[in-house]
């Protein structure tokens, strides 16, 4: 497709209140641009007509495609959606399956006594700890692209909703972390499962899929300087949900630690078989946000190091202290070459706003080292 700007605006129609200021993950689907906020049940379709304007929007609700654990109790929060993918037919997502802490902010009003007790609390309980894979087909009469619970409609579907066992406390991806490592004597992960994301404990940012491998990025924890991302094995052949499979190691995960000078993963995208790594502050942090290329990773075959020549820096993408965080990235199709990369962001300053209503603009930026 061809994209006539590096600014395109992103138009959307009624979205939910903080939607065009939490915009949070990207992929394209043919010529459809599907994005999610970390602040919403729902995904977002988008599409265009002149290469400058992506509109056309269409909203999906997702509590009415998957079983979200917190539906209908008083903990029915967002699920903190911070990666999509598309692969054989569905739409995947997943959530940042992080614990956080209350906010306070410094034009809080109240006591000191209020807000530190405020700041000592931690919740856990909501929509996070979901990884699933969804439907995606063609509209047989509009011809459009829809997310569906089921295709076709019936007893027999031939594709069907599922996710991982989970509830608003844990999933089989956070209970395959805590139980590895329960009686080891090395530990990675497992002691951040109960750290808020935020506080550098565990929280996903970041997912692409290729197969049965699913890589999943974390935010934090950083450890010690290195990123971490997970490989995970998924088996979708049960059409009620989606299974972790072992490897070898009798675990359901690999870790995969890369050297992005400190930095966390904010999301990641397949671009043929080498993984772009959006890598950003972890915590609160504001500070450069710089796309990696991870070469050959679909090629692995076990956990990792990655460092030196393996990891090229693709470009530092521009961040203003207290905006324009860079938090999705989407690769454009059939653009080039050279590439092209599309950018959303959370938090974006005032002047991807201006003179506009209920849209927000992306960025896009040519790929070129590889």
């Amino acid at each position: 497709m061809q994209i006539k700007t590096r600014t395109p605006l992103l138009q959307f129609q009624n979205p939910p209140k903080k939607l065009t200021d939490s915009l949070s993950a990207a992929v394209f689907v043919g010529d459809d641009l599907w994005v999610t906020s970390d602040e919403t049940t729902s995904v977002e379709r988008l599409s265009t007509d002149d290469g400058l304007t992506f509109q056309h929007h269409k909203s999906f609700s997702l509590k009415s495609l998957i079983n979200l654990p917190a539906d209908g109790t008083q903990f029915d929060q967002e699920i903190d959606i911070e990666g999509l993918d598309f692969r054989d037919s569905h739409l995947w997502l997943i959530g940042s399956h992080s614990i956080k802490r209350k906010k306070v902010e410094r034009t809080d009003k109240g006591t000191d006594a209020k807000l530190i007790e405020k700041l000592g609390t931690i919740e856990k309980e909501g929509n996070r700890f979901v990884l699933a894979r969804i439907p995606l087909i063609k509209n047989s009469q509009t011809g459009e692209r829809e997310l569906v619970s089921e295709d076709p409609p019936g007893p027999n579907p031939i594709l069907k909703a599922s996710r991982l066992v989970g509830d608003t406390t844990s999933d089989a991806l956070s209970d395959a972390i805590r139980t590895a490592e329960k009686d080891e004597k090395l530990k990675y992960l497992s002691i951040y499962l109960d750290i808020p994301g935020k506080d550098n404990g565990l929280d996903v940012e970041g997912l692409a899929v290729a197969g049965e491998k699913v890589f999943v990025g974390l935010r934090g924890p950083v450890l010690r300087g290195w990123a971490v991302v997970l490989e995970l094995s998924v088996d979708t052949s049960d059409s009620s949900q989606l299974i972790l499979k072992e490897f070898e190691s009798k675990r359901s995960y690999r870790k995969h630690f890369l050297d992005l000078d400190g930095l966390g993963v904010r999301e990641l995208s397949l671009h043929g078989s080498d993984l772009l790594v959006l890598a950003g502050p972890t915590m609160v942090l504001d500070g450069p946000t710089i796309l990696y290329r991870w070469k050959d990773a679909l090629k692995t075959s076990g956990e990792s190091v990655v460092r030196g020549n393996q990891l090229t820096v693709e470009m530092e993408i521009p961040f203003r202290q207290g905006a324009d965080h860079a938090e999705g990235i989407a690769i454009v199709p059939d653009a080039g070459p050279p590439s092209q990369v599309l950018v959303v962001y959370d938090s974006p300053g005032d002047e991807r706003k201006k003179g506009v209503v209920d849209a927000v603009r992306a960025d896009v930026f040519l790929l070129t080292n590889h």
